[in-house]
């Protein structure tokens, strides 16, 4: 890869995560190291079984929570925000040691959001990432300090979702 950039996919529709997958896929398809931090996911996804199967794609589940973030005891969110920054330090040292050409952040705006990563740290991140590695970040409400360091960003525009009629997660379709 000559140049690469960072991506944003963002908004209230459906597809932020399926859209990186697909670039995470077409990637590793052409021989490109693709490594993929998935936050706050902590239940088993197809997405899983199908990176398995691909040598030069590896996921990395972080800040894995039982249950949505909002709804764990107090005590639990604390341990969660403490587990969420040893593992994010780790990533960081092991990712200078082996690097990739695309990353993938997975749900980091819900991590940002609840307070588990600072907006600061991925700053930090995104201003001293390595030159050749392409950098996507996934997840609702991206803020303005992250936005203005993307090139590209996508927003996804929920017009109609069956969620809203009470349909839950299918598995192989959303999970």
């Amino acid at each position: 890869m000559k140049k690469t950039y960072i991506q944003i996919y963002t908004g209230d529709g459906k597809g932020k995560t399926t859209a990186a997958l697909g670039l995470g896929f077409r990637a590793a398809g052409r021989g490109l190291k693709v490594k993929m931090l998935q936050f706050l996911k902590g239940m088993h996804t197809g997405e899983e079984e199908s990176i398995k199967r691909h040598d030069n794609f590896t996921l990395y589940p972080i800040a894995e929570a039982n249950g949505l973030f909002w709804t764990l005891p107090k005590s639990e969110q604390i341990e969660l925000k403490k587990k969420t920054q040893i593992q994010w330090s780790e990533f960081l040292e092991y990712l200078n040691s082996h690097p990739c050409d695309v990353l993938i952040l997975d749900e980091i705006m819900a991590a940002l959001y609840n307070g588990l990563i600072s907006e600061q740290q991925v700053c930090d991140f995104l201003d001293k990432k390595d030159e050749n590695m392409e950098v996507i970040l996934t997840g609702r409400n991206a803020p303005k300090a992250i936005a203005d360091r993307a090139d590209l960003i996508t927003e996804m525009k929920k017009v109609r979702h069956y969620y809203d009629k009470g349909v839950i997660s299918r598995e192989g379709i959303e999970k």
